[in-house]
């Protein structure tokens, strides 16, 4: 997804898709509903993962928890420029490897991350779709026929074998489970 782009979601009624497109779209669409005999499930189109509806209604984008959180009071000392401290657990001979480095720890850490996001990239991105296609997967179609054998296949990386297995499951399900699933089994690079 782009990160440019607002968040966006997908509502099922049962087995049949019932809104899609941005979390404030998707609200309005539920909102004109009759949601009293239950069955809604919602799924995050970025990660797969189920969302809880309703969500605050102010909020655009993708609620999460961290949208909750009080802002953090400026504090004195160098800008932030976006940098977030975290721990970091290493050996002794990784941090001894990460001193002799030019530019400090810091550095060295963000240059193998990048290198490693340059590298990787396409393998990541196979790997992200098959766990967002699998969390929604569960989920809405975990007690269809064949969910066993259309899980092993989009874990072994078998468009085929996924679409086949996936073939008999309502079409609105089988529609969306084919498009996040659009990058798991994409050519390696």
């Amino acid at each position: 997804m782009n990160p440019s782009s607002p968040a966006s979601c997908t509502a099922f009624l049962g087995a049949r898709r019932v809104a899609f497109g941005t979390y404030h779209e998707v609200a309005d669409a539920l909102a004109a509903l009759d949601l009293s005999a239950g069955g809604l499930l919602v799924f995050d189109d970025a990660t797969g993962a189920q969302v809880d509806h309703p969500w605050p209604r102010g909020r655009v984008e993708n609620p999460t928890p961290e949208d909750s959180a009080p802002a953090a009071a400026p504090q004195v000392g160098r800008p932030r420029m976006g940098v977030v401290a975290r721990e970091v657990t290493l050996l002794p001979r990784h941090w001894a490897w990460l001193a002799e480095q030019p530019g400090g720890a810091s550095a060295a850490l963000r240059r193998l991350v990048e290198e490693a996001r340059r590298v990787h990239g396409d393998r990541d991105g196979q790997r992200l779709a098959k766990e967002r296609a699998y969390r929604c997967m569960s989920a809405l179609a975990g007690g269809f026929a064949g969910f066993e054998e259309a899980s092993r296949a989009l874990f072994a990386h078998d468009a085929q074998a996924f679409s086949q297995r996936i073939a008999h499951w309502p079409p609105d399900v089988q529609a969306h489970l084919a498009w996040l699933a659009r990058d798991a089994f994409a050519p390696d690079a």
